[in-house]
């Protein structure tokens, strides 16, 4: 069953079984039944084992704690009880109201978490984390929908990271591209200038930033959106009140008259230097030979740094909760253990579908569906030209149907290269493009995708609902960057490419205005 088309029905299962049944954990859990009986042939003491293992493999690998995953289970918990113990010291209420003097519109709330998720580009999970934390006090006040603070995390962090040389994901990809072009001896350019190349060719990531900034600034609503926003401006209710957020508090917490905003900003501070610090002094010590920036991002442990500024975040937040117990008096020292658990419970299922996402990725690598996938593009015989285009659309599948990006340009950017080399090498940076964009793309719309979980966990939002109003913006964001990647493919012109994607974009502004006045 490994590697051929059957590969594709347990990633195919669970991700139509959540848009039918609305129901996450069910529908993960059919797809890991399903990728396991195929992986044992149907024996169901097969199937056992191989589920065992495949969860056990979350926690300990190689004979060892894996630690990378552990860390980020413990992240998300360190990060509900911050914002449970930020709810009690009055620091939400007390930024809210400060934000909504400053901030005083929907628009302005928008724009600013876009550029909240512009400039903390470091890594996407702590993007997707942070600028959820950070946003939502704001946008809460000025009735944005939790689903679309939930759309404007995730256009922001991946699209972001993937075209920044300084950022986990920069220095993973100018590795993998510097093997690439060793492979097939091109010496024309390192592999940091082909990733500077590269960047203006990564269309998709370009057309979601710009549809972005447009639905924010003219306030335009697709879809399954509309629902959402309609109710948060008409009702004030920012979220489904029949549906539980990723992180919604469990509990009502007492909260001190007393808070400030710095009760909620230098938490937030402290988790951020506490991270970035990490990471610089992680990658350092990582690095060999001569330290430079690029190195330090290549070599950076960004797990282990999550968690330590984590735990700095959670040690200045629990100062500022002992400041208002013992200072201000302003609430009872007996409301700590209910602050830990009810941050604690606000998490769990944000952890439970962590933990299904992850065990079902495992399945569907060890099931081959990446490396399937990737093989229709050797066997399809069409126009060079095409070449963008084509990897674009595979990696588009390849993510949407493993949820992860990383593991999708890991296996499809060498191929990409491979095929490049073999036809026309000077496609060789819009092919690595097209593979980058897709990827991107397909992780950003995968209900199965960590990225899309965490975002949804930041925005406070519930997980389908994220998925289900996202999903035509980025769609419609998709299909620009197609008509994008065939201008590149056929006048090998970035220039003509932005071109064409500015032009649609304009189109969509004009069409979606039509239609808003009709209505």
């Amino acid at each position: 069953m490994e590697n051929t088309i059957f590969s594709l029905i347990p990633p195919f299962l669970a991700i139509i079984m959540v848009v039918l049944t609305r129901r996450v954990l069910l529908s993960l859990g059919v797809g890991i039944v399903s990728a396991s009986l195929l992986l044992a042939n149907f024996s169901l003491t097969g199937t056992v084992s191989i589920i065992y293992d495949a969860v056990k493999g979350i926690f300990v690998s190689e004979g060892s704690l894996n630690t990378s995953n552990i860390y980020i289970l413990l992240f998300l918990i360190i990060l509900g009880i911050i914002t449970s113990f930020i709810t009690i010291s009055g620091g939400s209420r007390a930024f809210g109201e400060w934000a909504i003097t400053r901030v005083k519109s929907r628009v302005g709330a928008q724009i600013v978490t876009i550029f909240l998720g512009i400039i903390i580009f470091i890594d996407d999970y702590f993007n997707a984390l942070a600028v959820g934390q950070i946003s939502r006090p704001i946008t809460d006040r000025q009735k944005v929908s939790r689903a679309k603070l939930a759309y404007l995390i995730d256009s922001t962090s991946a699209p972001i990271c993937v075209v920044s040389p300084v950022s986990s994901w920069g220095a993973s990809i100018i590795a993998l591209i510097g093997t690439i072009l060793a492979t097939h001896n091109i010496t024309e350019y390192s592999a940091f200038s082909a990733f500077i190349q590269i960047v203006p060719m990564n269309l998709y990531v370009w057309a979601t930033l710009a549809m972005v900034f447009i639905v924010a600034l003219r306030n335009i609503e697709i879809g399954p959106m509309k629902i959402h926003e309609r109710r948060a401006v008409k009702e004030g209710l920012v979220s489904d009140p029949n549906k539980p957020a990723v992180d919604k508090l469990q509990e009502d917490l007492p909260t001190s008259k007393k808070g400030s905003v710095g009760d909620l900003v230098w938490p937030i501070i402290a988790l951020i230097v506490g991270v970035v610090g990490t990471m610089f002094w992680t990658g350092i010590v990582g690095s060999e030979g001569n330290v430079s920036l690029l190195a330090v991002f290549e070599n950076t442990d960004v797990n282990t740094s999550l968690i330590i500024g984590g735990l700095l975040g959670l040690a200045v937040t629990i100062g500022f909760f002992i400041r208002q117990v013992l200072v201000y008096k302003s609430v009872d020292k007996s409301v700590f253990k209910k602050g830990v658990w009810a941050g604690t419970k606000s998490m769990l299922p944000a952890v439970y579908i962590l933990l299904f996402a992850w065990t079902i990725a495992d399945l569907i690598g060890r099931l081959e569906t990446g490396k399937y996938l990737a093989g229709v593009v050797e066997i399809i015989n069409l126009n060079h030209s095409f070449l963008p285009l084509i990897l674009f659309v595979i990696a588009c599948v390849m993510a949407f149907s493993t949820g992860t990006s990383w593991g999708s340009f890991g296996i499809l950017l060498p191929i990409a290269g491979d095929i490049a080399a073999a036809t026309d090498i000077s496609l060789l940076l819009p092919a690595l493009a097209a593979v980058l964009a897709g990827a991107v793309f397909g992780d950003h719309c995968s209900p199965i995708s960590d990225t899309t979980i965490l975002s949804a966990t930041g925005a406070g939002c519930n997980l389908i609902d994220h998925v289900m109003t996202q999903l035509p913006y980025a769609v419609i964001s998709a299909l620009i960057a197609c008509f994008g990647f065939l201008v590149i493919g056929f006048t090998g012109s970035t220039t003509l490419a932005l071109l064409t994607i500015v032009v649609l974009l304009i189109l969509f502004v004009i069409i979606t205005s039509r239609r808003t006045k009709e209505v």
